[in-house]
């Protein structure tokens, strides 16, 4: 079934979930969803849970966050 990822159309199987959908468009960006460190919205900007099954022609939007994690320091600091 087609579902699109950031505007991308992919194809996956019937019955994938969130997380499926990333994994196809681009596994780095699934991992950081899968480590907290990026979350996927609907077209309407709702968080979705990874786990979420899929209809034809969901749109989904993975959105990077910016902040770094506490362990990360900048040079300057």
């Amino acid at each position: 079934m087609r579902v699109f990822v950031n505007a991308v159309p992919l194809e996956v199987g019937q019955g994938a979930d969130v997380r499926a959908a990333v994994r196809a468009f681009d596994p780095e960006l699934e991992r950081r969803v899968t480590d907290g460190s990026a979350f996927v919205t609907d077209a309407r900007g709702i968080e979705l849970s990874p786990e979420a099954t899929l209809a034809q022609g969901s749109i989904l939007r993975v959105v990077v966050s910016a902040r770094r994690a506490v362990e990360e320091r900048d040079a300057h600091a």
